[in-house]
């Protein structure tokens, strides 16, 4: 196995549409203003987060079940800023559409930005040939309300090549994630 540099995934994007958008180097600044960096960076992609936001709420005082989902457990909202509760998450989409190709496992990892402030990404392993928006969960660790920026870098991607490819890939299982579009919640 070996961690893709970036210029496999510049060809990979260019060429087979692997990342939809796709910045080909490092976007530190929007306007003269600084930003949270997205973009490609020396072997992986920074990942923009959209500005459809899911926050979780305990309103209800519901059991969180990942069979038997609650949607009203959370409070839809779309904008440049999300404020996320203290001690709560919030669900969010990348901006860009990945197509994962059969021979890779790509990984997710938090940006130290938001590490270092006491918010945790979390997203699970984007399989061989799955695609896809990215369904983001955002964890506020801290006593304290904490924002996320809409259309800036909130996470890192890592696409690792295996030895071999896969006998069964996330397509050829039909995953139920496959094709995703927009926050989605869970499934069973």
């Amino acid at each position: 196995m070996s961690i893709k540099s970036d210029r496999w995934i510049r060809e990979q994007a260019e060429q087979h549409g692997m990342i939809e958008p796709y910045e080909a180097g490092q976007v530190r600044a929007v306007n003269g203003e600084k930003i949270v960096s997205y973009g490609t960076s020396s072997y992986g992609y920074d990942v923009r987060c959209a500005n459809e936001f899911k926050i979780f709420t305990n309103i209800n005082s519901t059991i969180v079940d990942p069979k038997n989902f609650d949607e009203g457990s959370f409070v839809d909202f779309v904008g440049d800023v999300c404020i996320i509760p203290p001690n709560s998450f919030a669900l969010a989409r990348t901006v860009e559409y990945f197509r994962i190709p059969r021979d890779v496992l790509t990984i997710c990892l938090g940006k130290s930005t938001y590490a270092r402030c006491g918010i945790i990404v979390n997203v699970t392993p984007l399989e061989p040939e799955w695609e896809g928006h990215v369904t983001l969960e955002f964890s506020n660790t801290t006593p304290l309300p904490a924002k996320i920026y809409a259309g800036e870098g909130c996470a890192q991607m890592l696409f690792v090549g295996g030895d071999q490819i896969c006998e069964v890939s996330y397509k050829d299982r039909g995953g139920k994630y496959q094709g995703q579009r927009g926050v989605t919640l869970p499934r069973t």
